[in-house]
């Protein structure tokens, strides 16, 4: 498929051409190079498909008798990779005269030799194709036979529910296309699938990403993985820097490496307790509660279960105690075009209903409507809630929240005017320390005024930090600085598992002691691991690049800049979905209850008479009839109505 030039000869785009096929992942047929450097230059090329994804099937090469390359490299890609090498007899050399160079030619082509050696090519290239749609065909079949899959009943699914991907690019898979009731040699075998969830939110750059490949590749070649316990390497040194300084969080100096966000976590669990035991003179029997959210999620291993209330991830999970407790929120949706702060009926008596505003900038302008002392409310409630627990014994050792969005507690908006409420929530613990314990601060302590007081405030900002929301982190929207933050997912662009817990000094210090016990004694065999932060300060970089260049300045015009007198430097609030159709989607009340969009973020709350949260099914028709690729409005409950219109709902 290349033209001159090698694998890395521009197209038309400019990309290189083994970017520019990579999202067709098409089995190749790689023509060596004979000449003088040949041998660099055909493994070079090699090597470049291979960091690309693409499998290449078998090697071409010229007969040369003056350096033989063709023999160093049968035994390269034979013995190393296990390609079959083919190397044929050179075309004659060429002829002044045409007529003599065109007969030299044919007589060339129809040697039958050549055509024999052809031929075992075109065999081999065919028999791998049938290998490969063997492989496709039946892999969900053995993958429901041995697979144990994450976060599914598979009671519930069968091989006919399980999606086989041969490939990603960009936002999409390329998977088995469902069998066609009646095939046809122009049937295809792939199709495209656009990937909604990004993942489970790692994507940000897309799949396949050329430059946090090379990234990879770049340190799993000069690092591979190396341990960590009192050691550095410039991956490491440069994402802890890079991730502080674009944070820019005065409280913030210190970064833990771990792997994925449930480590992460724990790591900010042992942070918090071990702070605020200290402070407080508590003994290690004294059992310590975290305060957080309902509906709130922190992943999956023990002490981040127990971080959540009782719920679909843990109720069921023997070891599980809930060792917290959880307040109610507002939360925020624009229902019927109307952005609106909704109120649980349990929570009306404290809160009020709720109100509706013009837009969701309105709603973010934190610092305004504080001003306006609609805080007011969330304070008394906090502060009472505060008074109770500790009036029932309750010791607490941290403030967790998820920053502005609750990812698995159904995708909610946290508001009562959403940030404010959280905002109001941070402010009020860290000027209430009377109501957590008897803290003895130092007099350095307190003049410091990055020194945590009342809880050390943790935020989870998995889900929402490094401008999945358009911002670096969330807590900008929130106008306050956590303590401790832990970061994945978009971390490392979804390439490779890693995760930072971010804190202050004050907290590290925390751990200092001749003693060795004493110390923060966590940590896995893949800490900081070379490859997994190279990557990720690749990601970062890119992403700080891409709003450096005003790439997502084309999101902000699309009807998020109106506003109603605020600063749009202070409160800029945008989403990659039109306000538009974010509103006009909102006004099918028939079907949705409500709609949230911010930065890349959309949820849609459908309407289920059944039930309503993670477990609901609401939405399965619907997915259905979009994987089906259905014009005729079938599949499910959107089967009514402009059914274009209802396919741009599901996103």
């Amino acid at each position: 498929m290349e033209t001159a030039g090698g694998v890395h000869s521009p197209g038309p785009s400019g990309k290189t051409q083994a970017d520019l096929y990579m999202p067709l992942r098409a089995p190749s047929l790689m023509v060596g190079d004979s000449r003088l450097g040949g041998i660099s230059q055909t493994i070079s090329a090699f090597e470049s498909l291979r960091i690309r994804g693409y499998d290449v099937e078998s090697v071409l090469l010229f007969k040369d008798d003056s350096y033989e390359n063709y023999r160093y490299l049968e035994d390269y890609f034979r013995k190393q990779h296990g390609i079959p090498v083919t190397s044929l007899l050179q075309p004659p050399e060429k002829h002044d005269n045409p007529e003599q160079d065109a007969d030299a030619m044919e007589n060339y082509y129809h040697r039958e030799d050549l055509a024999e050696i052809t031929g075992q090519v075109l065999q081999a290239l065919d028999r791998n194709h049938a290998a490969r749609l063997r492989n496709l065909d039946t892999m969900a079949t053995r993958a429901s036979k041995h697979i144990w899959y994450p976060f599914t009943q598979q009671s519930l699914v069968g091989p006919k529910d399980i999606m086989t991907i041969d490939s990603a690019h960009g936002d999409y898979f390329q998977t088995l296309a469902p069998p066609a009731a009646t095939p046809s040699p122009d049937t295809p075998v792939l199709r495209s699938s656009f990937d909604a969830s990004a993942s489970w939110w790692t994507q940000g750059l897309g799949h396949s990403n050329p430059k946090l490949t090379m990234a990879a590749a770049y340190a799993a070649g000069r690092y591979g993985h190396v341990m960590f316990a009192s050691a550095v390497h410039q991956p490491a040194m440069a994402l802890a820097e890079t991730l502080l300084d674009g944070i820019r969080n005065p409280r913030l100096n210190r970064v833990f490496y771990s792997d994925n966000g449930s480590t992460g976590i724990e790591v900010a669990i042992k942070m918090g307790l071990r702070a605020a035991r200290k402070r407080y003179g508590w003994d290690t029997t004294q059992k310590l509660d975290i305060l957080g959210l309902k509906g709130s999620y922190h992943g999956d291993t023990m002490g981040a279960m127990d971080c959540a209330e009782p719920g679909i991830y843990n109720e069921k999970i023997e070891w599980y105690q809930g060792k917290g407790h959880w307040l109610d929120y507002p939360t925020v949706l624009c229902r019927d075009g109307k952005w609106t702060v909704s109120v649980a009926d349990g929570l009306q008596e404290s809160l009020g209903r709720g109100g509706t505003y013009s837009s969701l900038r309105e709603i973010f302008d934190v610092a305004g409507r504080e001003a306006n002392g609609e805080h007011g409310v969330y304070k008394t409630y906090v502060t009472s809630a505060l008074r109770r627990l500790r009036n029932q014994g309750h010791k607490f050792g941290a403030l967790m929240l998820e920053p502005v969005v609750l990812g698995a507690g159904g995708m909610q908006f946290v508001g009562p005017s959403d940030p404010l409420f959280q905002r109001t929530l941070v402010n009020t613990v860290r000027e209430s320390p009377h109501l957590f314990g008897e803290s003895a601060l130092s007099a350095d302590e307190a003049q410091d005024p990055n020194e945590w007081t009342g809880l050390p405030v943790v935020f989870d900002e998995v889900f929402t930090g490094l401008y999945r929301l358009g911002r670096f982190t969330p807590s900008s929207f929130l106008g306050v600085h956590p303590d401790i933050s832990v970061h994945a997912k978009l971390l490392t662009g979804g390439l490779v598992p890693l995760c930072t817990t971010l804190a202050s000094e004050n907290i590290f210090k925390i751990f200092l002691s001749p003693d060795k016990t004493d110390a923060l004694l966590h940590g896995h065999s893949y800490t900081a691991h070379p490859i997994g932060c190279q990557v990720a300060l690749e990601s970062v970089k890119e992403m700080q690049d891409m709003e450096n260049r005003g790439e997502w300045d084309w999101a902000k015009t699309r009807g998020w800049t109106q506003h109603s007198g605020q600063s749009e430097a202070q409160i800029d609030v945008w989403s990659t979905w039109p306000r538009e159709f974010v509103e006009r989607l909102s006004r099918q009340t028939d079907k949705v209850m409500g709609v949230w969009a911010l930065g890349s973020v959309l949820a849609i709350h459908l309407r289920d008479e059944a039930g309503a949260g993670y477990s609901s099914n609401a939405a399965l028709g619907l997915r259905e009839s979009l994987g089906l690729g259905r014009a005729d409005g079938e599949g499910g409950p959107w089967n009514s109505g402009n059914v274009r219109d209802e396919r741009e709902a599901a996103f």
